[in-house]
């Protein structure tokens, strides 16, 4: 019997994951739609929710202008949601400047948590290697849901792997496979 679907995507943690793998690669080069109909097979895609923030246009202009794109991209996708948290400018050694996302963790797992109790899908699927999730896990499995994970190997929590009932990793291979391509 079919499932029904919910993706949450964890913005940051996928760029930093695709970084991982080579440094040119980019969540901006990724086919989100294309990948994640092959996971779900022939399940029924409820919803997508990626969580990032907008970069700073004036920090770097390329970068900025390249995340707009794939941003835009996801907003044509139906059932694809885009939620934006901030950025907040942080200073470290030496009053260096740099920039922190705030809000998205929060807001991945109130949805992922909420909609698991509202019966709006029978599966989750988080994009994220983030340890900080494996509660979340743990309460939406309590809930009677099943919980995949998507991530990078080497970036993995080992909690996160252990309460999941399913661990997808993405490699080289599969970044190539699902590169996209402006049509």
């Amino acid at each position: 019997m079919a499932k029904r679907v919910s993706v949450y995507i964890d913005g940051a943690n996928f760029v930093y994951g695709m970084k991982s793998l080579h440094p040119k690669y980019s969540d901006y080069h990724f086919d989100f739609e294309n990948y994640i109909r092959m996971i779900i097979g022939k399940n029924e895609l409820v919803n997508v929710f990626y969580y990032n923030a907008s970069l700073k246009q004036e920090v770097n202009a390329r970068r900025f202008k390249e995340q707009q794109k794939l941003l835009a991209r996801l907003r044509k996708i139906p059932k694809y949601n885009v939620i934006l948290c901030k950025r907040q400018k942080r200073f470290g050694k030496d009053n260096e400047e740099y920039y922190t996302i705030k809000g998205d963790d929060i807001y991945l797992a109130l949805d992922m948590l909420n909609h698991a109790w509202e019966n709006k899908y029978d599966k989750a699927i988080l994009f994220s290697g983030d340890g900080d999730f494996a509660q979340l896990v743990k309460y939406v499995k309590d809930k009677k849901k099943e919980v995949g994970m998507v991530s990078f190997e080497e970036l993995a929590s080992r909690n996160l792997i252990n309460e999941a009932d399913e661990c997808i990793f993405i490699n080289k291979k599969i970044a190539n496979r699902f590169f996209w391509r402006e049509k």
